[in-house]
């Protein structure tokens, strides 16, 4: 795969909370910023800076560059952290932060898992397990890098590279639990798509 052709490795965890949303953002490239987006921003100010710092033995490399050949991915890891093996040798970690709380779906867990795979290719080593930083509990979520969120994780990448080389957006679909809070609500209006296919589904059935 050409470079050219990488995606953001961000656009993962959107095509699982909302395939519409991944293609809103990354295709038609829109944007709308709400509370909830504000204060994720505002949590990665940090980060974002860069820079390293060691802790306890652990090195902190922050807004690392990441890239992956077998994905189509590149991107940038909020944090890695580097645990010392033994003299001269590093494991490295990913961690990743979010506002809010842990999520029900894989979204957040399958963009953590494409950094590890990211970072096992870039720095030939196998990475078993990353974290989760959720700002409002204030706690880490270990997240294993099984088997299951790997394969999640390289069919989430390859539909991702599908849509975004047919350009065709996913059709809105309203769930009250994603939906209410996108900042791309408005642009999207799930409810008045959603309806308007479930009126012209049933208009087709009551004429056959």
């Amino acid at each position: 795969m050409l470079e050219a052709d990488f995606l953001p490795v961000s656009g993962m965890q959107h095509m699982i909370y909302c395939p519409r949303q991944c293609g809103l953002i990354h295709v038609d490239r829109e944007w709308e910023e709400n509370r909830f987006t504000a204060e994720g921003r505002v949590l990665h100010e940090r980060v974002d800076e860069g820079g390293e710092q060691e802790k306890s033995g652990v090195r902190h490399c922050y807004a690392m560059p990441l890239k992956s050949l077998s994905l189509g991915l590149f991107g940038v890891a909020d944090c890695v952290e580097f645990h010392k093996i033994e003299k001269g040798i590093w494991h490295p970690v990913p961690v990743e932060y979010k506002r809010g709380k842990p999520k029900l779906i894989e979204a957040d867990r399958v963009q953590l898992c494409a950094q590890a795979i990211c970072l096992e290719e870039m720095l030939h080593t196998e990475i078993t397990e990353g974290f989760l930083f959720y700002a409002s509990p204030r706690r880490r979520e270990t997240v294993p890098f099984d088997a299951a969120l790997r394969e999640l994780t390289r069919q989430t990448a390859m539909e991702y590279h599908s849509m975004m080389e047919s350009g065709v957006l996913p059709k809105a679909r309203y769930r009250k639990d994603r939906c209410d809070r996108c900042s791309l609500f408005d642009i999207c209006q799930p409810k008045a798509k959603s309806a308007r296919l479930w009126l012209q589904k049933r208009l087709s059935e009551d004429l056959t």
